[in-house]
């Protein structure tokens, strides 16, 4: 059976994209840990299904590259509405994309090539009571609280964006060894459904560096959901102020969070890479 496939990324985090309006992709949790491989695969952090939806333009199912399915990923739904736009399936630059954590609504930019350049997404609020991370905490949320995580105390602060997140504030982003903390935190018993990670160092209050772990992909070039529930984490912290653009700068690029009241808006970049056909077996 052969599909044909897009690549693309935003900041760096690539996925493999396929078209489902037609026909239904066999065995996904399968085949996302088969060709997310960098060797012997495509290569990506997972695979994104584009299927038809009955609340929305289109309903946007990803995988991770261990097969897990996600809830959400705030950089491959800037991809879908770039594919659905630039391939005249959805020609509006005001779209909505049904996703396990609900219908999220987005805004598109145009290039001057007439293909869209860059995608602002209204992410919803972040949960933060810790039932709804979840973590398994007391409390109505979970703020510089500290934890024992390996040989090691750290103060996390939780959310969750459709999908957990534990944020850690410190001052040395870049000689951190993810590969050996992330997976501590990744399947602790604190987090019963796995949590992603984000260490962060802020730079100035409307500024921050990010790298990331994330549950199913080990550490990625960017995470959208990620970042806005950084942004969150630095303003629960005092660190940056509800209601102006955040720059959150990742391995793979910048995105804007911006928090207010009633949601958060994140607003980055879409990248197509390559197209091909693969060969199912």
């Amino acid at each position: 059976m052969e599909w044909p496939f897009i690549k693309m990324q935003g900041c760096g985090n690539d996925y493999i994209y396929f078209d489902c309006l037609e026909r239904a992709f066999p065995s996904p949790e399968k085949y996302a840990a088969v060709l997310s491989d960098r060797h012997f695969g495509v290569g990506g952090d997972g695979i994104v299904l584009i299927q038809p939806s009955g609340r929305a333009d289109a309903f946007m199912r990803m995988f991770n590259a261990d097969g897990r399915e996600g809830r959400m990923c705030g950089n491959a739904i800037r991809c879908v509405a770039k594919y659905l736009y630039d391939n005249n399936i959805a020609r509006k630059t005001e779209m909505a994309v049904e996703t396990l954590s609900g219908v999220k609504t987005l805004y598109l930019t145009i290039g001057e090539d007439g293909a869209v350049s860059s995608v602002r997404v209204d992410m919803g609020r972040a949960e933060l009571a810790p039932d709804r991370v979840p973590v398994n905490l007391p409390g109505k949320m979970i703020v510089n609280e500290t934890v024992r995580v390996g040989n090691s105390d750290y103060k996390i602060t939780c959310a969750s964006m459709g999908n957990a997140h534990a944020v850690i504030f410190t001052d040395n982003v870049a000689g951190l060894d993810l590969r050996a903390i992330g997976p501590l935190f990744e399947k602790h018993e604190l987090f019963p459904e796995g949590v992603n990670t984000e260490f962060i160092r802020v730079i100035d209050r409307q500024t921050l560096e990010m790298r990331v772990w994330e549950r199913g992909s080990g550490e990625t070039l960017a995470c959208g959901t990620g970042a806005c529930a950084s942004a969150v984490a630095a303003i629960l912290n005092g660190y940056c102020r509800a209601g102006e653009d955040i720059q959150v700068n990742l391995p793979g690029g910048q995105l804007v969070i911006r928090v207010t009241e009633d949601t958060i808006y994140m607003t980055g970049g879409c990248e197509r890479v390559f197209s091909g056909v693969i060969r199912l077996v």
